[in-house]
């Protein structure tokens, strides 16, 4: 009886080991399942990334033909962009020079007939009406002599334009002034007003005389940039 109990006691021991390092050999499958997962998804991963560096290199090697294909045309390019400036260098270099030319021929014209006029300044690169030439005081009707002098102008401006080749884009710009007097009314709120209505009636005018109406500009400096700067009559 006494063997029996200790083998019994030696049984369950036993059976508590076994169960332990079943526990234990449980819990290495476990790890071994794990670790073998883990490495298949590496590995799995591994074969990924080779076959995305396979493709990259794919690309890689078309992009590499595409830019050598377009560093070839865009040397052949350069040779005809560099060529194409030349030309275009020259042509606007000799478009340059014609419309100086034409410029200082329909200034010097212009500077032979009006020059000498009485009541005209010539001032830089234009030709100044005096204002009591023009307009009157606070107006901006031509007068009678006024009118004398831009028929004048208009003739000459007329056989000028005749000899300006047609592709040539010329503007005359008419600058109204006004003195430093300050004026409000219903017609003429400030001088910039009176100003303008002065440089169009003289655009106008010049319309009427046969100058074509888009080569003509109107411009109002009001009292600013005067041309004089007395301040009596």
């Amino acid at each position: 009886e006494n063997d029996i109990v200790a083998l019994q006691a030696l049984r369950d021991d036993l059976e508590k080991q076994i169960t332990g390092l079943s526990v234990k050999l449980d819990s290495k499958d476990a790890i071994i399942a794990k670790e073998r997962n883990i490495a298949e998804s590496a590995n799995a991963q591994v074969a990924l990334a080779n076959r995305q560096m396979a493709v990259l290199r794919e690309q890689l090697s078309r992009i590499s033909e595409a830019l050598e294909v377009a560093e070839r045309k865009a040397t052949e390019q350069g040779v005809q962009i560099s060529s194409m400036g030349k030309r275009l260098n020259s042509a606007l270099a000799t478009k340059v020079q014609e419309l100086s030319r034409y410029r200082s021929e329909f200034f010097g014209r212009l500077r032979e007939v009006l020059g000498n006029q009485p009541g005209i300044r010539v001032v830089g690169d234009r030709f100044v009406f005096q204002s009591e030439v023009l307009f009157a005081s606070a107006s901006a009707n031509l007068g009678e002599d006024g009118m004398v002098q831009l028929k004048q102008l208009a003739t000459t401006l007329r056989e000028i334009t005749k000899q300006i080749p047609k592709d040539i884009d010329w503007i005359l710009r008419i600058d109204g002034h006004a003195d430093g007097i300050p004026i409000s009314n219903w017609k003429f709120p400030s001088n910039w007003e009176l100003s303008a209505a002065r440089a169009i009636s003289v655009v106008k005018f010049l319309i009427n005389e046969g100058i074509s109406a888009n080569r003509l500009v109107a411009a109002g400096f009001g009292e600013f940039r005067p041309l004089d700067r007395a301040k009596d009559e």
